[in-house]
């Protein structure tokens, strides 16, 4: 549970970073690509056996690794271009709600235990993140773009699903440092390929304000998949339970230090959620 914590901790303070990106105008992009190389080498420096290339390259998970880089930079893409066509509200719920994914594979797959008081707080988890996500008064759906939350609901949810089977299938208990740090760098490299694409079509005008909050994003995106991959490991702890509290708390907390931190308004429906989720975690735990 102490490791689940930390993984909310530090996902939420992704959100705070994104968040400073916008007031100190912190190109995104570059930022993210960054992140992925800092990210992979606090994956190298955590490691407690020394990283050897050979040795990765003969891992059972190197493909799944290399699959998981690019859903990460692909679904970060998606998500951008959500915003862009549907709105903040619309890209949020695809995202969090994608947990339905996780959660099902977990109980069929795994064969976990659905008793009463888990399939409430789960029911009351998807309620709370939906609740908790509408910033906005009302939501429109442009359905020409409509492929683009459904997408973004896919990617978001193939992503965590994939992380589960492949922890489950072929990480070692101290092989995670090295598996989280071969997704980053996997994701950095075309993270670069992309930008290089770009500079063909004009300046990419880079800068240390991008440097400086890739390397902070990328300390916190590291530790946020290193936890959740530790916690995947607990034997007290089902994946089903893992998911749905991990990202049913970053919604919340993250909601809550947008009203301490930044002044954002709450609608009452926010409010409703934030209850929902405290009273689903309860569920979960307890089931």
């Amino acid at each position: 549970m102490i490791a689940l914590l930390f993984s909310i901790l530090a996902s939420t303070f992704i959100f705070v970073v994104f968040k400073l990106f916008n007031k100190y105008q912190v190109n995104t992009l570059h930022a993210i690509v960054f992140n992925y190389y800092t990210a992979c080498v606090f994956g190298a420096l955590h490691s407690k056996t020394p990283v050897n290339v050979s040795t990765i390259l003969n891992e059972k998970w190197l493909i799944g690794a290399l699959v998981l880089g690019v859903l990460f930079i692909t679904v970060f893409n998606i998500m951008a271009l959500t915003v862009q066509k549907n709105g903040l509200s619309v890209a949020s719920v695809a995202s969090k709600m994608s947990v339905v994914i996780p959660i099902i594979f977990g109980l069929y797959v795994y064969h976990e235990k659905l008793g009463v008081l888990k399939i409430i707080g789960i029911l009351f988890a998807l309620c709370a993140v939906y609740l908790t996500s509408i910033k906005e008064k009302k939501i429109s759906f442009n359905l020409k773009g409509l492929w683009l939350p459904i997408s973004l609901f896919l990617g978001a949810g193939i992503i965590d699903t994939s992380i589960n089977y492949i922890e489950n299938t072929f990480v070692a208990p101290n092989g995670i440092p090295i598996f989280s740090a071969t997704i980053f760098c996997f994701a950095g490299i075309i993270g670069t390929f992309i930008l290089i694409s770009k500079r063909f079509k004009g300046p990419l005008n880079l800068n240390y304000k991008s440097a400086i909050g890739g390397f902070v994003l990328g300390i916190a995106n590291y530790y946020s998949i290193y936890f959740i991959l530790l916690a995947l490991q607990s034997e007290h702890l089902e994946s089903s339970v893992v998911f749905t509290i991990n990202n049913v708390a970053i919604v919340t907390t993250s909601t809550l230090l947008g009203l301490l931190l930044f002044k954002e308004k709450l609608l009452p429906k926010n409010w409703i959620g934030i209850g929902l989720s405290l009273i689903s975690i309860i569920l979960i735990v307890n089931s």
